[in-house]
């Protein structure tokens, strides 16, 4: 079956590209000898993750306990829950869980480290530090106190620390300096801990804008990118990659040319993440590829508005546009299946089993 074939809206890898960028990071982490626990939050498979096994990665990420019973699927000997886990139900999971699998918890509180150790759960455990983008993470100056705390706690396996650095979207001049600030704060963090004695077997952090430069956080021995395997315009935007390292696309279909200067296509907010374009003031949804001058501006439910005013191709009803999307996690989760594709001929489809797993 050729790409564009499929019944649409349908969510395409190119698997020439998806496959370079699996090998180009784990040839990566091999010449700085860093351990790869990517994040499995971008492909939600367990197909994916066996791929990102075999090619040296020591382990997966997820965020929840759900995901974490998904990707059991991949044969992985390790996983990681990188998303504080707080609940009766989820304390449940996490010990069938930890009966199967090697399992590390990253959190950053006393309160879900208390629950890990009331409930049981055999866990390692990794404290999370803000490290810029505060969202999550115990602030710096209180990682040291709530490491020992926690130490404290019976059944509970202190493994390192983990943090994201979110807050770098871009390699420009800034974005450097802010990668250097973080090793200082990184390498000042862990020899604090090592004084007290609770040096970390693991410093685990990263993300894909940042991937290429991992190696500057001198202390940091564990990376977990996610975005990578596929990459998306605001990975291009951050610099971590090109156009040609884009390997997921959406195939949608012309339904409508009604209204003069505006195609309508079968694929709107229900198929395209609403996140915008990095350090763009416009809105857009999604770069048209064959058809240079659309623009996609506009989603409703099922519809998606481009508009073709400055376009010099025609449009018919029925027309295949390919499109890439602005946020490709976001994307995958509201898909139920992917389609392999290798020179513009469909290969494999593989059902995205990790999508809307919540819990």
């Amino acid at each position: 079956m050729k790409l564009f074939d499929l019944d649409t809206p349908a969510l395409a890898v190119d698997l020439n590209r998806m496959e370079s960028n699996l090998r180009r990071m784990a040839d990566y982490a091999r010449e700085h000898e860093l351990r790869v626990r990517p994040h499995t939050k971008t492909h939600k498979s367990p197909l994916l993750g066996r791929k990102q096994l075999d090619l040296g990665a020591v382990g997966l990420t997820v965020a929840k306990p759900t995901e974490a019973e998904v990707m059991l699927g991949a044969g992985s000997p390790d996983l990681l829950i990188a998303f504080p886990t707080i609940g009766a139900a989820k304390m449940e999971r996490l010990k069938h869980l930890s009966r199967q699998v090697r399992l590390t918890v990253a959190l950053d509180s006393y309160e879900a480290a208390q629950s890990l150790s009331e409930a049981g759960v055999k866990a390692r455990v990794l404290v999370e530090m803000d490290a810029g983008l505060h969202r999550v993470g115990v602030a710096p100056e209180d990682l040291l106190g709530l490491v020992g705390r926690i130490r404290q706690l019976p059944n509970i396996e202190y493994d390192g620390i983990s943090f994201y650095p979110g807050h770098i979207k871009e390699l420009g001049e800034e974005g450097m300096g802010r990668i250097e600030t973080l090793n200082v704060l990184v390498s000042e963090k862990v020899e604090e801990l090592r004084r007290a004695g609770h040096e970390p077997r693991l410093v685990s952090g990263g993300s894909t804008p940042t991937m290429w430069h991992s190696h500057r956080i001198e202390a940091m021995n564990e990376i977990r990118p996610g975005t990578y395997i596929f990459n998306d315009r605001n990975t291009i935007r951050s610099g971590a990659c090109t156009m040609e390292d884009c390997a997921a696309t959406v195939i949608v279909t012309v339904i409508s040319t009604a209204y003069p200067g505006q195609v309508l296509v079968d694929g709107g907010s229900k198929t395209f993440s609403s996140d915008r374009l990095l350090n763009d003031p416009g809105v857009t949804f999604g770069k048209v590829l064959n058809a240079p001058g659309a623009l996609f501006q506009k989603m409703n439910e099922e519809h998606g508005f481009i508009d073709v005013t400055k376009c010099a191709r025609g449009f018919r009803v029925g027309d295949k546009l390919e499109i890439l999307m602005n946020h490709v996690c976001v994307v995958m989760n509201l898909h139920e299946q992917a389609w392999g594709h290798r020179n513009g001929e469909v290969e494999i489809s593989w059902a995205i089993a990790g999508r809307g797993k919540l819990n």
